[in-house]
């Protein structure tokens, strides 16, 4: 990249922490060609780390699932309204919305509104339910940037232009680099790891830790290890600390490069999962009023990346009822002692990253709003 854009403002706004690495990642792209742009917006720590200045923290805000939403509307309205405020009195060249779709559709809107140009990075999932959401995409962005390869052709239906810029976890992935003393460190034994990744949210957390801890007596020539998130309350974890299971936090790439197989609430962990290549279950719960109001809007076949990129059963997902422990143990004895079903999950790995291509999507993206600043779009 080229461009010189100068002094000009960026308000970015993600909701929660994989979008906030994402930012963190694209903040760099685009600092790398100029230092001199400001950022300010809704985030957390990585985008925080990066230089955004943050008028919100997302932790402020985040919520999971249709009936913990219209619980927490008050609060989603306390802070829409805030950041509204915040984009006004910031006078932004341009807004890059990341994710979080709910929230940021009404924040592109507003800014539609209000002259500010609208650069949407991953766009909300409008192909799994309701999908004339996708005209007001059109309608409320400028640009839109896709991180799944099939959403283009999707949002072409729509007459949109959507531009497939690779996947972030790839550029994330290949800056990883294993710790040497991955095991000491923990204080973990040599005996195989079985990785546990109960999400990045409370509730998520809540829903899924216990039955994840439930399936750890069942094999006792394993170590199961779980993914922490430090900036969840560290109470949500006592259950596994009381059970003597071993937590680790920050290092869940180094987990997944030495775990033999993985238990992996929806989500983009199932796709860094089978990027690092281990076989995995994807597990998913949430509350009865909001799984009934999903599973009747819903109209993909799959819930999780790994199956929806492929676009084939790749992995089990054990969504609600079916996410029991019998069913747990049932699939983990398949992935450890099937090599044939092994395999073939492993081959449906090959296929997702053959699909996914070899773009680095932070540079991509950074390139194309900095071209739109440098143009004074």
């Amino acid at each position: 990249m080229s461009f010189v854009v100068k002094n000009k403002k960026i308000y970015i706004i993600s909701g929660e922490r994989s979008g906030d690495l994402h930012v963190s990642n694209l903040i760099q792209a685009m600092k790398a060609t100029d230092p001199s742009i400001q950022f300010r917006g809704m985030g957390g720590s990585y985008s925080k780390e990066a230089g955004l200045d943050l008028a919100v923290d997302y932790s402020e805000v985040a919520l999971m699932g249709f009936i913990e939403v219209v619980l927490g509307f008050r609060k989603v309205i306390k802070y829409l309204d805030l950041v509204k405020k915040d984009l006004l009195n910031y006078k932004p060249d341009i807004l890059v919305l990341v994710d979080y779709g709910g929230f940021n559709m009404k924040i592109a809107q507003f800014a539609k509104a209000n002259q500010i140009p609208v650069h949407y990075y991953i766009p909300p999932k409008v192909w799994a339910w309701n999908q004339k959401r996708a005209l007001k995409l059109k309608a409320f962005t400028d640009k839109v940037y896709s991180i799944l390869p099939f959403e283009p052709v999707f949002f072409k239906k729509y007459d949109m232009e959507v531009k497939y810029v690779g996947n972030p976890l790839l550029d994330e992935i290949k800056k990883f680099k294993a710790h040497d003393f991955f095991f000491q460190k923990n204080e973990l034994s040599y005996a195989p790891i079985i990785a546990l990744l109960p999400g990045s949210r409370t509730q998520e957390v809540l829903a899924m830790l216990n039955k994840m801890i439930a399936l750890v007596p069942k094999f006792p020539n394993a170590q199961f290890v779980i993914a922490g998130v430090d900036g969840l309350n560290p109470n949500l974890y006592k259950p596994a600390k009381e059970a003597g299971i071993k937590l680790v936090f920050n290092q869940t790439y180094d987990l997944l490069s030495h775990a033999t197989a993985a238990v992996v609430s929806s989500g983009t962990a199932t796709l860094e999962t089978a990027l690092f290549r281990v076989p995995q279950i994807v597990v998913y719960r949430t509350s009865p009023i909001s799984y009934h109001i999903a599973k009747r809007l819903i109209r993909i076949p799959y819930i999780s990346l790994v199956n929806l990129i492929a676009d084939q059963t790749v992995v089990k997902e054990l969504i609600q009822n079916d996410f029991s422990i019998e069913n747990l143990e049932k699939e983990l004895l398949l992935i450890l002692g099937n090599p044939i079903y092994k395999g073939q999950m492993l081959q449906g790995y090959d296929l997702i990253r053959e699909r996914l291509g070899d773009q680095e999507a932070s540079k991509t993206v950074a390139s194309s709003i900095l071209q739109e600043l440098e143009s004074g779009k």
